[in-house]
């Protein structure tokens, strides 16, 4: 019954149209549809295929390099970047100043953005210096009669000495002589009591006590020697005299120092007094007692500085349990310190900024674009917060920023030609290796080099000439460098560090004497702790900031009939560059030795 109704249904004309129409939709769907659909999904993954293709890799070291995929440059072994992005055809309204790259090249460049925010900075100070003995727990030892030492019961420094301990027998001619006084006194005594008096007071005044002088009197004996006793508890830290040595009155034995306490003096350079007060707290450690940490507080900070380095002492008290703290031990400290006169300001890594030697910059990431866009912008740095920087201008809160891989960016913003560090305004895309300079055939008068804009001052040939022997010094140090030999590098440290401290800064006058501290803060703090450190790799990473500061020093003040060669490895501190000088314009890299020994090229001869 059920088919008869259906056969009665598609009889009827208007319904038999219908399914036909439909049956004929379907059909051509399946023709036609299904081809056109697979034909634009070849000609979309034949699109990818092709900007695949068209995307070029470079080296950012040598711009001649040209491969079609990422792979290392076979010239210094670095990574290669993208030339160009197949996304920077987008079509985005994009800044023309700001740099593309696509998600790919951020990631195999190991590009970092971070959101910047204003905080409250904190300073870290770092402190060198010594343990010393309390003066105040400090006494010498004097002779109390003059006269031959007869007997010497202390016999070399760093003997441990007890309050009351017999240090001394002396022989004296004048003793002997008060002594028959006294007798010659005590037999008078009843018609001048006031000479027995006299007499026992003479003997009282060169540490002669009464049960001795009533020995005298009783036994009627008397002795030419007389014993030098210990009046405080410690170690012998001076010996002055041996036996058989006739002293005088007063003249010093030894000079005995009690160390139970003992006092922590650490160099803090003038620039960094206003961060410091009494009762700040600081920790601190021992090269001599590795794994310890100690702590305390500032108890002293002398007003006065040293001329010659610069620096005022800062106290710290300590009980000396254990006597395990030595004087003369080498101490790091480190203290933090809030900069409440920066509140809120903007604080940065220093990974973020690139330093020209005038110039600080940064790339921000702009806005709202699909494709990651950076645009180099400049900043004035504030107060160095140790591995950030207090930013006083140039960004502002919730802007993004290039935390790492900044100076890929900036590689590739100058290989198109966009702002960077290398060229101010702009200009045509490096085609050649120019170590660092913009094609002047094109570039016209604006190019600029990979030279720092540091002015050179006119100064005193004698100040030239000291710091041509800390250059000569230098050089030990990083050619220890280049051998990866910790313990040379640190034996050539200690001798720059003399160099440094045999400049007279007084040759220096107005802002040349004011740049020359500025420079010799960082120089002392770095090479102090590279002399101090057997670990390469910390050397190392001391070495980098100890560059960057003299590269000023040498660039402003300049050598003595001397040619040294700037250069710079990009793969160095973690990828973000460094830069050392050289003798030689080979290049003899001190960041990797043998292990990549010619990377880097000369950014700058200064003769």
């Amino acid at each position: 019954m059920e088919t008869n109704k259906f056969k009665d249904i598609y009889k009827n004309k208007n319904v038999r149209f219908a399914f036909i129409f439909v049956v004929g939709l379907l059909l051509g769907w399946l023709l036609f549809g299904s081809s056109s659909g697979t034909k634009q999904a070849l000609v979309e993954e034949e699109h990818i295929h092709s900007e695949a293709e068209d995307q070029i890799w470079t080296c950012s070291m040598h711009p001649q390099i040209r491969q079609d995929g990422p792979g290392k440059c076979p010239l210094c072994g670095m990574d290669l970047i993208p030339l160009k992005s197949s996304t920077q055809s987008s079509g985005e309204a994009v800044d023309p100043d700001a740099i593309m790259m696509s998600q790919e090249a951020m990631a195999l460049a190991n590009v970092q953005t971070t959101v910047v925010s204003r905080q409250n900075p904190i300073k870290e100070i770092r402190l060198y210096g010594t343990i010393q003995a309390d003066e105040r727990l400090s006494q010498s030892q004097a002779s109390h009669v003059s006269g031959r030492i007869e007997k010497l019961f202390v016999n070399f420094t760093g003997e441990s000495v007890r309050k009351g301990q017999t240090i001394a027998t002396i022989y004296s001619p004048d003793l002997l002589s008060a002594q028959q006084e006294l007798l010659e006194a005590a037999k008078m005594e009843d018609i001048s009591p006031g000479l027995l008096k006299a007499a026992k007071e003479k003997l009282r005044l060169w540490k002669v006590s009464d049960e001795q002088i009533a020995k005298i009197e009783k036994s009627q004996e008397i002795s030419p020697t007389i014993d030098i006793q210990a009046n405080t508890s410690g170690v012998v830290i001076s010996k002055n005299v041996s036996q058989g040595d006739y002293v005088s009155q007063g003249n010093v034995l030894f000079d005995v120092a009690n160390l139970s306490r003992v006092w922590a003096l650490f160099d803090a350079y003038e620039v960094d007094l206003p961060f410091l007060k009494v009762g700040d707290k600081l920790t601190y450690t021992l090269q001599a007692v590795p794994g310890k940490i100690f702590t305390g507080k500032i108890a002293f900070i002398n007003p006065i500085l040293d001329p010659v380095t610069r620096t005022a002492k800062v106290r710290v008290e300590t009980v000396n349990t254990g006597m395990q703290l030595k004087p003369e031990m080498y101490a790091n400290a480190t203290i933090e310190a809030p900069l409440n006169q920066y509140k809120d300001q903007i604080v940065v890594p220093k990974s973020a900024v690139l330093w020209t030697g005038k110039r600080s910059l940064v790339y921000i990431k702009q806005p709202d674009t699909e494709t990651p866009a950076f645009k180099m912008t400049e900043v004035e740095l504030g107060p160095s917060l140790g591995d950030a920087y207090v930013i006083m201008s140039g960004i502002n809160d919730g802007d993004e920023i290039v935390t790492q891989g900044a100076f890929t960016v900036d590689a590739s913003a100058q290989l198109e030609g966009k702002l960077s560090m290398m060229n101010q305004e702009g200009g045509p895309a490096m085609t050649g290796h120019n170590h660092g300079e913009v094609d002047k055939s094109t570039a016209g008068a604006s190019s600029t080099s990979s030279e720092t804009h540091t002015t050179p001052v006119k100064i005193d040939p004698a100040f030239k000439a000291q710091l041509t022997k800390v250059y000569n010094m230098y050089l030990g140090m990083k050619n220890a460098f280049v051998a990866s030999d910790a313990k040379k590098v640190s034996a050539e440290a200690k001798s720059v560090s003399a160099a440094l401290k045999s400049v007279d800064m007084d040759l220096l006058k107005g802002d040349a004497h004011m740049m020359w501290m500025e420079q010799l803060k960082t120089l002392n703090s770095r090479v102090n702790a590279i002399s101090k450190s057997d670990d390469i790799a910390k050397q190392r990473h001391e070495f980098v900031e100890f560059n960057l500061a003299f590269y000023q020093s040498v660039k402003m003040f300049g050598l003595v009939n001397k040619t040294a060669y700037y250069q710079y490895c990009p793969m160095a501190n973690n990828d973000q560059g460094a830069y050392w000088f050289s003798e030689t314009e080979e290049i003899r890299n001190p960041y990797f030795g043998e292990s990549m020994m010619s990377c880097g090229e000369t950014k700058e001869t200064i003769k």
